[in-house]
């Protein structure tokens, strides 16, 4: 994609720029991404290029040994996915302007969806298992 996007939560207090890295979205059913958006939690990677504003109020939980989690402090918006080591971000897309442009084309924990809603079309699919076993950091710190 290469077109840097800025990103704000619903109050407009937190701010970020953010290059995505393409024009796809991910969703993540984990329970900790579904307990932070109130639902599943739709992404697009911006790794490498992802920035808030330094006046921003953004509070960040650490949700993980190498995971942590950002929202606005004043309203609460959930806004990004962050790995510690600070290698990859994955922001909202409903912190952008035209969150369909990015169209869903993967799930992730696919196992832990509840199966109260489903999504349109196709998509390819990672079960817990797998994704940690091609994400999950090893026990020498370093990624797989």
């Amino acid at each position: 994609m290469g077109q840097a996007l800025t990103g704000a939560c619903l109050c407009g207090a937190s701010t970020f720029t953010a290059t995505p890295v393409s024009d796809e979205a991910g969703v993540c059913h984990c329970s900790m991404c579904r307990r932070f958006s109130g639902g599943m939690f739709i992404v697009t990677d911006c790794s490498g290029a992802f920035e808030f504003a330094a006046d921003a109020p953004v509070t960040r939980f650490q949700s993980s040994e190498w995971g942590e989690r950002a929202f606005c402090s004043r309203c609460g918006s959930s806004l990004a996915w962050l790995s510690r080591d600070g290698r990859m971000a994955f922001a909202s897309v409903q912190a952008f302007p035209d969150p369909g442009r990015f169209p869903v084309r993967h799930e992730l924990f696919i196992d832990c969806k509840p199966g109260s809603y489903c999504l349109a079309g196709e998509t390819a699919t990672m079960t817990e298992a797998e994704f940690m076993a091609q994400y999950a950091p090893s026990p020498d710190g370093g990624a797989e």
